[in-house]
């Protein structure tokens, strides 16, 4: 019989294991890498669309607002209910694949009551109703420019509704930050723009103020209660989390402004008031219909920022428009560039220039942290 083949077994040496491991390790952390990556330019994709749609709806959406009422428009809460009533022009992105597809990865365990659901939705579509209202009334007392430098106010309302309930820190810039947005919009209540497209009385002129003031603390208080949903009862990583925030909670609004409408008479008046619209008929309506297109286009970029980011994240980017609609008010609606808007505007910049370092520190040792 022949001699039997020899079998050699050949164990590797600790510094070929070494080598191993390092190349596994090497081949995971690449991988890693390029997930981070993909998932860092997705991120930074939708970060961009949501911006884009939140400053191009309101700066069309408030311009027109204001041209509804420099041309005969009267109605408070019709200019208050076409701030929402457009939802169902967003019902088609449900059936989107993309979104379907996404929906149906990332279904919650145990998803809230219908009791809970209901609640969140009424109470949200509640502060929205009245926020409109109030900024219907500042819009139609102040000067297009006076009113959007005001709002600038909300940024600092909504820092201080995220220090109790999400949980928002405080550092040296943010609170600069919020002085600024703070004396911005202080300013603006010692003058009158009785040379501008609308003069008011004194009187109504602080009215418009303070309700603008008022609903910017309320949309702060709305943008801090919606990321708590989100965070606490909706836990949903979805593009339909976010419209199903938009739309139900615009439902709700759309009801309850509804009955104010009809309950106020107003209802009565709009046939007359189309009439006597200044550039026509065809043109009423269409002002009013995109004003409400305009407003969902923002609800989506802030909800959607809100749902990347964070409430004050997405209350910061809509501080970042400041600049847009004074200018175009003084371009299509003579609005007066006084010293004192200057200034304001400036305050309002250097704010928001502040609160943005902020979130640059932020990141920065966010990345240092995982090296």
């Amino acid at each position: 019989m022949g001699e039997a083949p020899e079998i050699q077994l050949q164990v590797p040496s600790e510094d070929e294991k070494l080598n191993e491991d390092s190349v596994e390790q090497q081949t995971n952390g690449n991988q890693s890498t390029t997930i981070t990556q993909q998932r860092t330019y997705k991120w930074w994709l939708l970060m961009t669309i949501y911006t884009f749609f939140l400053l191009s709806g309101q700066s069309v959406a408030t311009l027109l607002g204001r041209l509804y009422y420099d041309k005969g428009g009267n109605s408070k809460w019709l200019a208050t209910i076409v701030q929402v009533v457009g939802f169902p022009i967003l019902i088609p992105l449900y059936y989107l694949p993309s979104y379907k597809s996404s929906h149906t990865s990332n279904i919650t365990t145990n998803p809230p009551s219908l009791l809970v659901l209901s609640g969140m939705y009424f109470g949200l579509g509640l502060l929205l109703a009245a926020g409109c209202l109030l900024y219907s009334v500042g819009l139609l007392y102040l000067p297009v420019s006076t009113y959007s430098l005001i709002c600038a106010s909300q940024l600092a309302f909504n820092a201080l509704f995220s220090f109790f309930f999400n949980s928002q820190k405080f550092t040296p810039f943010i609170i600069n930050s919020l002085v600024l947005l703070t004396i911005s919009s202080t300013l603006l209540v010692f003058q009158n723009d009785s040379s501008g497209s609308t003069p008011v009385p004194r009187a109504k002129y602080v009215i418009g103020f303070v309700c603008t003031v008022a609903a910017s603390a309320g949309y702060g208080l709305m943008l801090s209660l919606t990321q708590l949903c989100f965070q606490k009862i909706l836990k949903k990583q979805t593009f339909k989390a976010v419209l199903d925030m938009i739309i139900y909670q615009s439902s709700a609004a759309t009801l309850m402004i509804s009955v104010g409408l009809f309950a106020s008479g107003e209802w009565k008046s709009l046939g007359e008031e189309m009439e006597g619209f200044k550039l026509g008929k065809l043109a009423y309506v269409n002002v009013l219909v995109w004003i409400a297109v305009g407003w969902q286009v923002f609800s989506i970029g802030a909800v959607g920022l809100i749902f990347e980011a964070s409430s004050l994240f997405s209350n910061v980017i809509s501080t970042l428009g400041l600049p847009i609609v004074p200018v175009f008010a003084m371009v299509f609606f003579h609005d007066p560039m006084t010293g004192v808007k200057v200034i304001s505007m400036l305050l309002a910049i250097w704010g928001f220039v502040s609160y943005v370092y902020q979130h640059y520190l932020d990141d920065r040792n966010s990345d240092t942290g995982k090296l």
